[in-house]
């Protein structure tokens, strides 16, 4: 019994797996690993819920912001919808068309204009909002961050001519520069 134990304490060691840890040389555990592919999807998945939620707002700038969300698509519905009621009722539509000729082009400058600001404000609005929570994030995150200058030195400038080196165009570009 004591050859046999020595035997198995040399090749498991004592309470360790002498073999398991030879194979996890060459080949990671399977569970070990699933648990650190498990913990880094839950970091980035937090990483991520924490960059993109939004402020509690109240019920007036949620009502607001759905009300800003309808002009789009109704205006493309709306297109839709003439479609339909000109295949569906030509003299209807035929009637109502004849109404929108009589509109006179200075009335359909001042739409254009209007719908134009109002789609340009919006998306205005929108990115300064997006710049502004982008820098606020930024600003928390630049504490924690590495400067590029300790990632990585910086560039010399060049001091000289740029070597074309075989290159024909920089050499035909160079010499249409020097004027000859």
């Amino acid at each position: 019994m004591g050859l046999i134990e020595q035997v198995f304490s040399l090749v498991f060691g004592s309470g360790r797996n002498v073999l398991r840890d030879t194979a996890e040389v060459f080949r990671p555990n399977a569970e070990a690993q699933a648990r650190r592919e498990h913990d880094r999807y839950g970091a980035s998945l937090s990483q991520f819920a924490a960059e993109f939620h939004a402020p509690q707002r109240g019920w007036f700038d949620r009502l607001m912001d759905a009300l800003n969300r309808v002009p789009r698509p109704a205006m493309a519905l709306g297109t839709l919808a003439l479609f339909v009621a000109a295949m569906v009722d030509p003299v209807w539509f035929s009637e109502r068309m004849e109404g929108l000729a009589l509109v006179p082009e200075p009335l359909w400058w001042l739409l254009g204009a209007i719908v134009s600001f109002y789609f340009g404000a919006r998306h205005q609005a929108k990115g300064q909002e997006f710049r502004r929570d982008l820098a606020n994030r930024v600003a928390v995150a630049a504490p924690d961050m590495p400067r590029r200058a300790d990632i990585m030195p910086a560039e010399p400038e060049p001091t000289g001519p740029v070597q074309a080196d075989g290159n024909a165009a920089l050499e035909e570009w160079q010499r249409l520069r020097r004027g000859g």
